[in-house]
């Protein structure tokens, strides 16, 4: 079968060879206890860790390989996919939040948190979205009051990835109430904190070994130490970085897509029907072609906005492309995925139906579709 032009480097090959090691021997024979703790073990975050699976733009002084390349990034997700597993917050983790903490952190924040975050002992999340705000960052209600030396921090959070297990979290929150997009500033709460507490594991359609946890804050003291970057330019800090965001979800969107076909091309031949394979039938063989040009299609596009977000050159309306289209797709082929296999895609057992649910928050998180679309078309004029 015909493949997309590789836009990886023999050095990002020989990565990949030991990031494949890595999930097939500490991920894939765990996925099911993870998928019933509703959370993967600390054990393998510092195993991670330990392999340099994390943070690898994070300065070779703070414990990172210090190497800004998105390309390693890109094949965390690719192998993290190939075993079809979503549990490990990973991609979450070194591709969405340590940035944040590399780019606007201080000399002492990078000292005192990078290398944990390198190392996989201290885990982090992001907390934006509330109960009564989702996709608008500007309808963010808790509150930091300035003390003086410290903040005091109130309000709740939920949806948070890695939320469960995190010990550090950026909070997005209002510090001035009249100011618009201008009062919004990012806090950094650790674990610990007096009056920082969890909420429950949220029991999701899919995704049920990545921890996605209730947060709330009342009354936390937080240091003026941990407000990060400048006061009031929050809003501006998560507009610089949903870029890489929306197209690390376009990433694993498309290594989805590529595993879905992989299962679908192996039952198709495996599975009779009538006396032959599945696949001997027209209307299969056609289905699947549509998959494998899409898939083409895909890896093509995502490649490009990888090479585009590497050179600097991916704007806030190519990552919007990247993260509706791809996880548009990514539904549309898992679904066809599960009619292909039947009653046996019905089957919580088949990976193909572990797929299919884990699909559908792809269209949501990170911004949904609809606010993709607007993003462009904005851009054009309109």
């Amino acid at each position: 079968m015909a493949q997309p032009t590789s836009i990886y480097e023999q050095e990002h090959e020989d990565f990949r060879a030991m990031a494949r090691t890595f999930m097939e021997k500490e991920v894939a024979p765990h996925m099911e206890q993870w998928e019933k703790d509703g959370q993967v073990s600390r054990e393998l975050w510092l195993k991670a860790g330990e392999q340099g699976l994390l943070c690898f733009d994070v300065p070779e002084e703070f414990g990172g390989m210090g190497v800004d390349d998105f390309r390693y990034n890109a094949i965390v997700s690719e192998e993290l996919s190939r075993v079809g597993a979503s549990g490990p917050g990973f991609p979450v983790h070194t591709d969405i939040i340590v940035p944040y903490i590399t780019s606007l952190g201080t000399e002492e924040q990078k000292q005192r948190w990078l290398p944990g975050l390198v190392s996989g002992e201290l885990i982090s999340a992001i907390a934006m979205t509330e109960p009564g705000a989702g996709s608008d960052l500007q309808g963010v209600k808790t509150s930091a009051v300035d003390k003086g030396d410290h903040y005091v921090l109130n309000g709740s959070k939920t949806f948070i990835s890695n939320g469960i297990m995190s010990d550090v979290v950026i909070v997005v929150c209002r510090t001035d109430p009249d100011a618009g997009h201008m009062g919004i500033s990012l806090l950094v709460v650790e674990r610990g904190m007096a009056g920082f507490e969890r909420g429950r594991n949220l029991d999701k359609m899919g995704l049920k070994a990545q921890d996605t946890a209730e947060l709330s804050f009342d009354n936390v003291e937080v240091p003026k130490a941990n407000l990060l970057g400048k006061e009031g330019e929050g809003f501006i800090y998560l507009m610089q970085n949903l870029p890489q965001e929306r197209i690390s979800i376009g990433v694993q969107a498309v290594a989805a897509i590529e595993h879905v076909l992989d299962l679908c091309l192996g039952y198709a031949k495996e599975r009779e029907a009538f006396g032959k394979p599945i696949g001997k039938f027209q209307h299969n063989r056609f289905v699947l072609a549509e998959m494998a040009t899409e898939a083409y299609v895909a890896r093509t596009f995502i490649n490009d906005c990888v090479l585009k977000l590497n050179a600097g050159q991916a704007d806030p309306s190519l990552a919007s492309m990247a993260k509706w289209w791809t996880t548009e797709l990514q539904a549309k082929v898992v679904d066809a995925g599960v009619q292909l296999h039947g009653g046996y895609g019905y089957m919580t057992e088949y990976p193909i139906s572990r797929a299919y649910t884990d699909s559908r928050i792809s269209r949501i998180y990170g911004g949904t579709t609809e606010i993709q679309k607007e993003i462009i078309g904005r851009s054009l004029g309109f």
